[in-house]
């Protein structure tokens, strides 16, 4: 099925929610490139990236924007007090989250936003070219639908969540090379996919038809659901 091209997903937050407030937590942040750019257009806004990868939390404290904090912790278990914040941001994230954790994560989130706060959750549908060249060495179908399920218990516990608007888009991915898709989505900083020089061949020979002068274009397809905090 074919859905609107965006190759800015922060498009997609301003128009569910044009005001998204000023006290903005990020679960799974990874780099936190959304949230800076939030940082930039909302002067006001001040942002806690959590983030489970020492690694990626390293880097993030070397370069640490204005209004920005970065601190180690899982969804499943957040270090604040409640009502804290406005937005809660999980961008790819949720799927990571271990399986019999998802709940508790999503209870997490609803603990720290205000009454009124939003949930916005994007994540990845397990389906096109690229997803079928991932899932060869790192199969996600299992957790994505698991994420998705986890929205739908959090949804039918009465007096914590309504969903307020749902999205489903594409955004383009590229790569110049397979050296370059090896390095981002093969090694990341935050999973050991233990490729042998057996899978990696089969990959590379699954990425090679996509290859042109200009690099291998993908598109990813998304779906983004937003939760309002009940009360």
């Amino acid at each position: 099925m074919n859905h609107t091209l965006v190759p800015d997903e922060l498009d997609v937050l301003v128009e569910l929610l044009p005001t998204p407030g000023t006290r903005v937590i990020e679960l799974g942040c990874g780099g936190a490139r959304m949230a800076r750019q939030m940082l930039q257009r909302w002067p006001d806004m001040r942002c806690l990236g959590l983030e489970v990868d020492l690694r990626q939390h390293a880097i993030n404290l070397q370069d640490t924007p204005p209004r920005m904090r970065f601190a180690v912790g899982g969804a499943q278990a957040i270090a604040c007090d409640d009502a804290q914040f406005d937005l809660a941001l999980m961008l790819k994230s949720l799927h990571h989250v271990p399986l019999d954790a998802m709940d508790q994560a999503l209870t997490e989130v609803a603990r720290v936003l205000r009454a009124g706060g939003h949930l916005y959750v994007s994540e990845p549908v397990y389906e096109g070219a690229l997803n079928e060249i991932v899932r060869l060495y790192n199969d996600e179908g299992i957790v994505r639908a698991a994420a998705q399920a986890a929205l739908d218990r959090a949804l039918a516990v009465r007096g914590t969540w309504e969903q307020v608007a749902q999205r489903r888009f594409d955004m383009p991915v590229h790569f110049e090379d397979f050296a370059q898709f090896e390095r981002r989505m093969m090694n990341p900083t935050f999973a050991d996919h233990r490729i042998d020089a057996s899978l990696r061949k089969r990959v590379a020979a699954a990425f090679a038809p996509h290859c042109t002068m200009q690099g291998a274009h993908f598109v990813r397809p998304m779906h983004v659901r937003l939760l309002r905090r009940a009360g």
